[in-house]
C-alpha cells in the first residue's frame, strides 16, 4: 500500500507534464508460464466473451483526444460490430489528467465503481501503474504476440515476461523540414539523410544566414529534445532496473551537450507553449521541426506550403557511438482493468482490433494519420501511398521503418518527476554551471523525490 500512496503523490504532482503527444520483442505468446496464471474468466471463448458483453453491462473505454484516440476506438468499434453486433461498447472522452486522477484514486482504494474496462495509458506512465497496481491489470499475453509490434513499445508493457498492454500509436521522431529553405542555403535533400546534430547545426547556421529564418524552435520549459536524444542512444533518466541514473549517465550528458550547442548556435527561435511552437513552422519562421510523427497533421495545416516539405530521420548524436537515427516521443497503449467485471469481453475486443487487425491500422492511417507500431501495418495499402504535401514522399512507410529502429529503454515510474527536475538542471548547465557537479546535485534531489 505504501507503494500505491507514493505513486499517487508522484502522479498528482506531474499530471500537468503529460501534454506531449497525442502519444523485449521475443515471441512469448502461448507459453506455459503465461497460461498458468490465466483465470477461468479469461479462457472464455470468443463467442462466450461477446455474449457476456452483449447481455451484460456494456464495455466502457476511456481515452483522450476526440480527433485521434477516440476516433480510433470508434472505428475499431465499427469493425468489431460486423462480427459481434450484440456487443455494446461505450467510448468515453476524458482529459488525460482526469484519467490519471480517477484511475489512481480508485485503484489505490480498491474501488471499481465507475471505472472503464479498457483504458488508454501513456507509455511514460505505464510502468508506474504496472509496478504499483499489477493485480488490477489483465495479462494480455494470450491475445497478442510481442514480436508483432515494435520492440521499444512492448518493452513498456511487460512485467516478468507477461504483456499487459496492447501498443497503439508510434511517437517515432523525425526531422520535418522545408526543402526550399534547405536548398536556398546550399544543401540538398540528400544532405538531410543520416543526419548528425553537428551537421544539422551546420545547415541551420547556413539557413539563418541565407534565408533569414531559424532552423527550429526551442522551449526552455520543455526538454523533449533531451528525451529524444537520450533514447536515440538507448539511455533514459533511469536504468534498466528502474533506478535513477542522472549523475553518471553518459547518454544524458551527451544530450545536454548537444542541446547546449543548439542553444548557442544562433539558429534557434525561443518560444513558450504549443501555439507559438505550431505557429513558427506554419508561418514559415523556422526551416524544420524535430519531434514525433504526430506533428504531421499540424504541419499540413499550412496548405500554402504544400510540396515544400519533406521528412528525414531523427539526427543522431556525434559524440555518442550508441546513438542512432531513430528515437521516439509520446505514444500510448490499451490496457484492461480485470477487476471491473468484463475482462474476457474486453480482451476479445482488443484481440480482434488493436492487437491484430491490419485493416484497422490501414484505415486509421487515412482517417487520423495514425502511425501504427504493429509491424504488419508497414505493408498496408495506405502506408505505401505518397503524400503530396511532402512532395510525394511515402511518409508512413518511412515512419514505420524508423519505428522498428527505435532503441528500447526502461521509462521507469517517474519520467515526469525527473523531467521536472532535469529542466532546471539543463537550464543551469546551459547558463554555464559545471555539468558533473550539477548532475550529481540533481541525482540526490531525484532520489529523494522518487524515494519509496
Amino acid at each position: 500500500m505504501k507503494l500505491k500512496r507514493v505513486f499517487a503523490v508522484l502522479l498528482a504532482s506531474t499530471m500537468v507534464m503529460g501534454m506531449t503527444a497525442c502519444g523485449g520483442s521475443g515471441d512469448t505468446k502461448g507459453t506455459s508460464d503465461q497460461k498458468e496464471g490465466t483465470t477461468a474468466t479469461s479462457e472464455k471463448s470468443t463467442e462466450e466473451a461477446a455474449q457476456e458483453a452483449g447481455e451484460g453491462d456494456a464495455l466502457t473505454v476511456w481515452a483522450w483526444d476526440e480527433a485521434f484516440n477516440i476516433k480510433a476506438v470508434e472505428v475499431a468499434k465499427e469493425i468489431y460490430a460486423k462480427t459481434n453486433p450484440d456487443v455494446k461498447i461505450d467510448v468515453v472522452t476524458m482529459a488525460q489528467d482526469d484519467i490519471v486522477t480517477k484511475l489512481n484514486t480508485s485503484l489505490s482504494s480498491g474501488s471499481y465503481e465507475g471505472l472503464p474496462d479498457i483504458v488508454l495509458i501513456e507509455d511514460y506512465k505505464a510502468q508506474g501503474y504496472l509496478t504499483s497496481y499489477l493485480d488490477e491489470f489483465a495479462d494480455l499475453s494470450d491475445i497478442m504476440n510481442p514480436a508483432d509490434f515494435a520492440g521499444y513499445k512492448t518493452a513498456v508493457n511487460e512485467i516478468d515476461g507477461k504483456t499487459y498492454g496492447i501498443p497503439f500509436d508510434s511517437g517515432v521522431a523525425a526531422t520535418f523540414y522545408r526543402t526550399d529553405y534547405i536548398e536556398q542555403a546550399g544543401y540538398t535533400q540528400e544532405d538531410m539523410q543520416n543526419l548528425t546534430w553537428d551537421k544539422y547545426i551546420e545547415i541551420g547556421k547556413a539557413v539563418k544566414e541565407k534565408c533569414g529564418v531559424d532552423m527550429c524552435t526551442l522551449d526552455p520549459s520543455d526538454i523533449g529534445q533531451i528525451r529524444m536524444m537520450m533514447q536515440s542512444a538507448g539511455a533514459w533518466y533511469s536504468g534498466d532496473d528502474g533506478k535513477v541514473t542522472i549523475a553518471d549517465n553518459q547518454g544524458l550528458k551527451d544530450a545536454i551537450t548537444t542541446y547546449k550547442a543548439l542553444v548557442e548556435s544562433g539558429c534557434t527561435k525561443q518560444i513558450s507553449g504549443w501555439d507559438p511552437f505550431v505557429g513558427a513552422f506554419n508561418n514559415g519562421e523556422v526551416a524544420s521541426v524535430v519531434t514525433g510523427c504526430w506533428i504531421a497533421p499540424s504541419v499540413q495545416k499550412a496548405e500554402d506550403q504544400s510540396g515544400k516539405w519533406a521528412v528525414a530521420p531523427f539526427p543522431k548524436m556525434d559524440a555518442n557511438a550508441e546513438s542512432v537515427n531513430a528515437s521516439s516521443i509520446g505514444g500510448g497503449g490499451w490496457y484492461v482493468l480485470k477487476n471491473v467485471g468484463n475482462e474476457a469481453a474486453a480482451k476479445d475486443f482488443l484481440k480482434n482490433t488493436f492487437a491484430s487487425n491490419v485493416d484497422l491500422m490501414n484505415q486509421l492511417a487515412a482517417d487520423i494519420t495514425l502511425v501504427s507500431t504493429m509491424n504488419a501495418a508497414a505493408e498496408a495499402e495506405n502506408y505505401k501511398k505518397g503524400n503530396d504535401f511532402f512532395g510525394g514522399q511515402e511518409i508512413f512507410s518511412d515512419f514505420a521503418t524508423w519505428t522498428s529502429e527505435v532503441p528500447s529503454v526502461n521509462y521507469g515510474m517517474n519520467t515526469y518527476v525527473l523531467e521536472d527536475l532535469m529542466t532546471e538542471a539543463v537550464q543551469a548547465i546551459v547558463s554555464g554551471a559545471d555539468m558533473d557537479s550539477t548532475l550529481k546535485d540533481y541525482q540526490a534531489q531525484a532520489e529523494a523525490a522518487t524515494a519509496q
